[in-house]
């Protein structure tokens, strides 16, 4: 049987013939060992096609195709043309080995062509991506690594991007931290507690709060200066008249040494550190509440912050949580127990971290283990809704909540909870309803923001009105001035005529008179 190697590059699809098979392909050792010689690896693999795309985008559809497992068109069209037709109701002679099984059950699915992807068929594709260069003629040494740098860059930025708002990465780190910082805070505390008391001992039974002990600790300082007037400023810190009078009264009968200044200011200083901590693991508490609320705010609304945290964090991710069965997630962070109880073959356990909910504290002794099978119920429901649902909503979360205190109702006083299609389709309709109000307020806004700008042009057309009228009253103010300059100098001009016109006469009368004379004279 002839078996063709499909092989996926940054330039383009390449089908390969391979010959002798079935002598090395019994031994994937023997394979193994052909593979890096090329002489012996040319007379067995032969280039058959190969069909480069057309652009750097084309080929990264294609990258982003073939690694989700699915058979484009031109995949289609590349094995339809160089591959065998397979007939009817007959048995192909021939195979096609790929690389990933999941794009291999989709060629197999659409076209009906036999495909095989084992161990031998990946040792033969390895051998044709070292040699690939030599089997294309026109490919220079280097070509296909520059081709792979751009679609290689663009295929990763596409993998990588995501809502930045609904990375459940950044709540596994925020919840590790927290953990980390209990621990922290509760150990440095119990050393503060332990220096201090050296100096003033009975404080430690007065003061049990260890965030509180070490205020007080840091106003205290020196005991021995502790006196009447600062029972007011102990009862703003400490919040109880009576516990600052305590507190005064012990120091001045107080047991413990003296320290000295050097070792006051390390208490001072470290006592600071841990109040510094302690107000960072605040912070970081409410930076959780705030992405659980981004991220799975159903879930966030069930069972809390911390616990939602919690089972995303054991499960890797919101996705992997999403994907649990609601059997699996009731033990989640059990695990041991649960394998103890198979190789022991004892009972197995109920719950694991679902257990610090608050619903299981609340049910009966008897009633613990159905409370946490049905809360696991509502969990995969609820981390199922925040993955896949594109609409960030809490409704859900609250209805499922309500079901469960319903359960636990019936569970003590046997009242009969609602069903589950009634609770849903009143979720779907108070999101609906949001989604209504939501869409009334944007018109409105838009609305009025459209009146504002009518009215916002209306003051800009009277106003440009305004000063085209100021601008034609100046405008004829400014002609009447040049018609009457015109009209003056046409009159000037013709004053000017005029006198020409005199002086012209004048001069004719004067040019007769002594043309007379001049006669007269003759004559005589």
């Amino acid at each position: 049987m002839a078996l063709f190697l499909l092989h996926e590059t940054a330039l383009g699809y390449a089908l390969f013939e391979a010959h002798g098979i079935d002598e090395i392909g019994q031994n994937t050792e023997a394979v193994r060992n052909s593979v890096t010689d090329l002489s012996r690896f040319g007379k067995v693999v032969k280039l058959r096609s190969f069909n480069p795309f057309t652009s750097a985008l084309e080929s990264l559809e294609q990258i982003n195709a073939v690694s989700e497992g699915i058979m484009t068109d031109e995949l289609r069209t590349v094995l339809e043309t160089n591959l065998p037709k397979v007939k009817e109701g007959k048995k192909a002679k021939f195979s096609l080995g790929v690389a990933e099984s999941k794009i291999g059950s989709h060629i197999h699915e659409a076209t009906k062509i036999p495909v095989q992807s084992n161990e031998s068929v990946g040792e033969l594709i390895r051998g044709v991506r070292q040699h690939f260069d030599k089997f294309v003629g026109d490919l220079k040494q280097g070509d296909l690594e520059k081709a792979q740098l751009g679609p290689c860059h663009s295929y990763s930025r596409a993998k990588v991007k995501f809502n930045v708002n609904r990375v459940d990465n950044m709540v596994i780190q925020a919840i590790f931290l927290l953990d980390t910082l209990d621990k922290d805070v509760n150990s440095f505390a119990m050393r503060v507690r332990e220096w201090y008391s050296w100096h003033f001992p009975e404080l430690v039974k007065i003061v049990n709060d260890n965030y509180l002990y070490c205020k007080v600790v840091k106003f205290i300082e020196d005991k021995s200066k502790l006196a009447e007037d600062k029972i007011e400023s102990l009862t703003d810190l400490v919040g109880d008249e009576d516990k600052a009078k305590e507190i005064v009264e012990a120091a001045k009968a107080s047991m413990g040494q003296d320290l000295s200044p050097v070792d006051l200011i390390n208490v001072h200083m470290f006592a600071q550190r841990v109040m510094d901590l302690s107000d960072y693991r605040r912070r970081l508490s409410d930076y959780l509440s705030t992405k659980m609320n981004d991220i799975a705010p159903n879930l966030q609304s069930l069972v809390g912050d911390s616990v939602g945290a919690r089972l995303i964090s054991h499960a890797g991710s919101l996705t992997n949580l999403a994907k649990c069965p609601s059997s699996t997630l009731q033990i989640l962070g059990a695990e041991k127990a649960l394998f103890r109880a198979l190789k022991t073959r004892g009972n197995t356990p109920k719950y694991g971290l679902i257990f610090h909910s608050s619903f299981i504290g609340r049910a009966s002794a008897r009633n613990k283990g159905r409370m946490a099978r049905y809360l696991a119920n509502k969990c995969s429901i609820a981390s199922r809704i925040d993955c896949f649902s594109e609409k960030g909503t809490s409704a859900f979360g609250e209805k499922l909540r309500e079901q469960v205190e319903e359960r636990l109702d019936f569970y003590d006083k046997g009242v009969a909870p609602r069903k589950n299609i009634d609770v849903m389709k009143s979720a779907i309709e108070s999101v609906d309803n949001k989604d209504t109000e939501m869409e009334t307020e944007e018109v409105s806004a838009k609305k009025t923001k459209k009146k504002k700008q009518k009215a916002a042009d209306g003051d800009d057309m009277a106003v440009d009105k305004a000063a085209e009228i100021t601008n034609g009253d100046a405008e004829d103010h400014k002609s009447e001035k040049k018609k009457k300059k015109k009209g003056k100098r046409k009159l000037d001009q013709e004053v000017e005529v005029e006198d020409k016109v005199v002086e012209d006469g004048a001069n004719a009368d004067s040019s007769k008179k002594k043309k007379k004379k001049s006669k007269k004279k003759d004559a005589e």
